[in-house]
């Protein structure tokens, strides 16, 4: 993964609806900004985090506003994965033709072997987007705690 590879979405090539509305999702404020000065990248072990909902064929399926999570093992074949989320202002032929769109597993190994990170997690984790934050509280800190005993210090999130 090169910085030359990458495209960056605009907020303007969003449909003019949609735009407005994302624009008008509130956004929540914290009193503090904790600093903390990580260690070099290719020291670091790296999960990923999307938002996609995906699972493992045999996981339970999402429900639609579910506020939960699954455990994706770094050695899942790619087509063993798939997508719960639902919206029907979701595209997902970039999922269907190449996992990494959401769930940039490859590109992470890639970038271990080339020695840009140090290593990566043999577990990551999905989510369902589209609910409020704090609904996912529990997640997150149940997930957290499950980066820390696998020594993850670097989270890769994956908004989808």
């Amino acid at each position: 993964l090169r910085l030359k590879d990458r495209s960056t979405a605009r907020l303007e090539d969003i449909p003019e609806g949609e735009r407005e509305m994302l624009k008008a999702l509130p956004l929540p404020s914290f009193d503090t900004t904790p600093f903390v000065k990580g260690r070099p990248l290719l020291q670091r072990r790296v999960s990923l985090l999307s938002t996609a909902a995906l699972q493992k064929r045999t996981d339970k399926v999402f429900y639609r506003g579910e506020a939960g999570y699954r455990v994706i093992p770094g050695g899942t074949a790619p087509n063993d994965i798939i997508m719960a989320h639902g919206s029907v202002n979701f595209d997902r032929s970039g999922f269907q033709q190449d996992l990494n769109v959401c769930f940039p597993l490859e590109r992470l190994h890639e970038l271990a072997r080339e020695g840009f990170i140090g290593s990566v997690a043999d577990f990551h984790y999905t989510v369902q987007g589209g609910l409020p934050p704090e609904r996912n509280e529990g997640a997150a800190r149940q997930i957290a705690g499950l980066m820390k005993r696998e020594g993850v210090d670097t989270v890769l999130l994956v908004p989808i």
